[in-house]
């Protein structure tokens, strides 16, 4: 058991993009479980573009900030959570924390399945990527896909994703020569561009000359634009991120110039929360678990070591520094 609590919190709002500065580590006395409570160390916290969204105004100054987790169970005052337990719960940022049976969720020991899963293909990236293509695209065998941010966490699971659904095609762009060799010699596109080499739009219609059917859209901006071009008449685009617009919240991002194109192409441009599914994550589960066994999907990970190293992650993770999902490790699982 680490002997010290540590708590991160943010204590300026960021003009632009954030910086170190922006956060502190504060220790604190470690906290004590009451009734109906358990005291959690994590092991995994997950940082994620959303929360680049919650640092100007949603998340509070001068307090422990939030993210999804992973923890082992130390002590228990609760009869649904036994110390050694493995758990999911939302308090992350801090090296322990309390937590409810009603908000940690004991996670399977699954044979063959990385325990650091729960917060990648397994977890909120994963579970988006299967909104996106299961629930929201209705994606089918032999249809085509392209995907922006494509190395990141929700689009590495998202084309692998497309694969075991039986894509006829499957595109990506990304944010260097590296990640695009990584999509297409590591994870099975059959296309990928670097976003940096030229209009976006001209990029991906040379990937994509004879259209797609879907888009999985994370990035906004010319990214948007681009899908809206080449997306096929009657296709699809699933808006799930914005990713261009964050560091700018108090400017409204640009409409696609080709918006109107939604209508004369008979487009259906859908946004979604992954957070109003949490009742499909068993079952992303059951479907997604055989192949991770099996090697078929892979949880693409950057792993960062030390919880000291949490807000350097995050940062990275903006920078784009990572391949699939961005993963700190603060304690032996």
């Amino acid at each position: 058991m680490t002997a010290e609590f540590i708590a991160v919190h943010q204590i300026a709002e960021p003009q632009g993009a954030p910086s170190a500065t922006d956060f502190a580590f504060v220790p604190g006395e470690m906290p004590v479980p009451g009734p109906g409570t358990a005291l959690v160390e994590n092991v995994y916290l997950s940082v994620d573009p959303y929360m680049r969204e919650c640092m100007n105004g949603v998340w509070g100054l001068h307090r422990p900030l939030e993210g999804r987790s992973i923890g082992r169970v130390l002590v228990s005052e609760d009869p649904r959570l036994a110390v050694g337990d493995l758990v999911f719960h939302r308090q992350g940022w801090r090296t322990h924390a309390v937590v409810t049976g009603d908000e940690a969720r004991v996670l399977p020991r699954a044979d063959g399945v990385p325990l650091s899963a729960y917060l990648s293909v397994l977890g909120g990236t994963g579970l988006s990527a299967y909104v996106a293509l299961t629930r929201i695209a209705r994606f089918q065998e032999g249809e085509s896909l392209f995907i922006s941010a494509a190395a990141g966490g929700v689009g590495t699971a998202a084309g692998q994703l497309a694969r075991i659904l039986g894509a006829g095609r499957v595109i990506g762009s990304a944010g260097s020569a590296a990640k695009v060799r990584h999509l297409t010699e590591d994870l099975g596109f059959d296309a990928a561009f670097d976003y940096h080499d030229g209009p976006v739009v001209e990029l991906l219609r040379a990937a994509a000359p004879d259209g797609v059917d879907v888009c999985l859209e994370n990035v906004g901006g010319d990214h948007l634009e681009a899908a809206i071009d080449v997306v096929r008449e009657n296709g699809r685009i699933v808006w799930c991120g914005a990713v261009s617009t964050y560091n700018n919240p108090d400017e409204p991002p640009a409409a696609p110039r080709n918006l109107y194109e939604v209508v004369g192409k008979s487009i259906r441009l859908e946004g979604f929360l992954v957070r109003k599914y949490p009742h499909l994550q068993e079952e992303m589960e059951s479907v997604l678990t055989p192949h991770i066994r099996s090697g078929r999907l892979v949880p693409d990970e950057t792993v960062v070591d030390g919880f000291g190293n949490v807000v350097d992650a995050f940062l990275g993770m903006l920078r784009g520094e990572n391949t699939g999902k961005m993963i700190v490790r603060t304690a032996a699982a």
